[in-house]
C-alpha cells in the first residue's frame, strides 16, 4: 500500500502542496497550523459545518459533501490528487473512515498504526510489547472481580463508556445504554473491559519527528467528560436516582505535569516508538499520545494509545509551556506538523513522512 501512495507522490508538484483535512476534531489547529507555516489548505466538511471553517477562515478550500465517507468517493479523491494534497488525519478519520484501503491520497503518518489503534486487541499487543505498564483486563463480563471501565472499538470519544462493578452490573448497564442508544448490542461482544485504575488522567501529546530522529512533547491535557457533572448532585439525590453518566468527551483543559513525573511519559513514549518501527514500517511519524492514569503512588499506567494528533492538543494553541520551552516561539501540534513538512519539502525528505 505504501508503494503505491509513494508512486502518488511522485506526481505532485512540490513546489504547490497543500494541506487537507476531514472538517471536525482538531482541523482548526491542522489548518491554522499550515497556514502558519504557508501552506494553502483544504478542509473536507459536512454542509452544516461549513460556517465554522470559514468564520475562522483557516480553509482555503471548503469542499462540502453530505458524509464523511465520501472522502473516498473517485471524484473527491482525483481533486485532492490534482490539487497535490496531504491529509492529515485526526479521530474521525478513524470513526468514520476505519481501514484506510481505499483511501488514495497520501497522508501524513502511518495510517497503518493508526490500524493497530483502532483494533484494541493489537493495540494491547503493541503496549505489551512496549512493556508499559497497564490495566487489568477482562476477557469477559463474568471474570469481572472489582470496578472496571468497559470501552467500546473506534474513535468514540468516550461515548457510551459505563464502569461496572461484576457481571450483573455490566448487564444491567449495558441493557440500559443500548436502550438509550448510548450503544449497539453488537458492540458488547468485542468491548474492551479494563479495570478501572483510580487516579488522575493525564494525556501526553507527543510528537515523533523522522526528520530530527527525536520524540518531542507539545502538550498535556485531561479531558472534560459528561461524566464530570456527577460531583454536582448530592450523594442521596444520587443513590435515590437512576443517572447513567458517560464519559463522552466535551472538552480538554491544559495540564502542567510535576517535572519529576516527566520522565516515566519520556521512557514510555520511547519504547512505543520503538515498538512501533517494528510492526508497521516506518513506524510512528508525527504526532500521538500517550493517554495514562497517575495512582496513589505517581506511578504511571497507560491504558490507550492514538497514533495520530488528538484533540487535547487544541488546548495548546499558540504554544504550551512544553512546546515553548523546547521551540522558543509559538507552536502546537498543527503547526508542528506543518512544519516537518516543510522541512522535509525543504531536504527532500518528504517520502520519509507520507504513508
Amino acid at each position: 500500500m505504501r508503494e503505491k501512495i509513494l508512486k502518488i507522490l511522485k506526481n505532485y508538484k512540490i513546489d504547490k502542496i497543500k494541506i487537507g483535512t476531514l472538517g471536525s476534531h482538531s482541523a482548526l489547529n491542522i489548518l491554522r497550523g499550515a497556514k502558519d507555516e504557508g501552506f494553502d489548505t483544504v478542509c473536507i466538511c459536512k454542509k452544516e459545518d461549513k460556517k465554522i471553517y470559514e468564520n475562522f477562515g483557516v480553509a482555503d478550500k471548503v469542499i462540502e459533501v453530505e458524509d464523511f465517507k465520501m472522502l473516498l468517493d473517485r471524484d473527491v479523491q482525483e481533486y485532492l490528487r490534482k490539487e497535490n494534497v496531504i491529509l492529515i488525519p485526526h479521530g474521525s478519520f478513524n470513526a468514520y473512515i476505519g481501514k484506510f484501503d481505499e483511501l488514495l491520497v497520501p497522508i501524513f503518518g502511518n495510517r497503518e498504526l493508526m490500524e493497530w489503534e483502532i483494533d484494541r486487541e493489537k493495540q494491547r499487543i503493541w503496549l505489551e510489547r512496549a512493556r508499559v505498564r497497564m490495566p487489568k483486563r477482562f476477557s469477559r463480563p463474568e471474570e469481572i472481580d472489582r470496578v472496571c471501565i468497559v470501552k467500546f472499538m473506534g474513535a468514540r470519544g468516550g461515548r457510551g463508556y459505563f464502569l461496572a462493578k461484576d457481571a450483573k452490573d455490566f448487564y444491567d448497564k449495558a441493557k440500559k445504554f443500548v436502550e438509550m442508544g448510548l450503544a449497539r448490542l453488537e458492540d458488547l461482544s468485542s468491548a474492551e473491559i479494563q479495570e478501572y485504575v483510580v487516579g488522575a488522567t493525564v494525556y501526553f501529546s507527543f510528537f515523533y519527528s523522522p526528520i530530527n530522529e527525536r520524540i518531542e512533547l507539545i502538550s498535556i491535557d485531561r479531558r472534560y467528560e459528561v461524566v464530570d457533572a456527577l460531583g454536582k448532585v448530592p450523594a442521596e439525590i444520587q443513590l435515590g436516582s437512576e443517572i447513567y453518566p458517560t464519559y463522552t468527551v466535551i472538552g480538554n483543559f491544559p495540564l502542567v505535569l510535576r517535572e519529576s513525573l516527566l520522565r516515566q511519559a519520556f521512557e514510555f513514549a520511547e519504547r512505543i516508538v520503538e515498538v512501533s518501527k517494528e510492526i508497521a514500517y516506518p513506524g510512528m511519524v508525527g504526532p500521538f499520545c500517550v493517554e495514562s492514569v497517575f495512582n496513589n503512588n505517581a506511578e504511571m499506567i497507560v491504558f490507550e494509545i492514538s497514533a495520530r494528533i488528538v484533540a487535547g492538543t487544541n488546548v495548546g494553541i499558540p504554544f504550551s509551556p512544553y512546546s515553548y520551552i523546547l521551540f522558543g516561539e509559538f507552536m502546537y501540534m498543527g503547526r508542528r506538523i506543518a512544519r516537518e513538512i516543510k522541512v522535509a519539502l525543504e531536504k527532500g525528505m518528504l517520502e520519509d513522512l507520507i504513508y
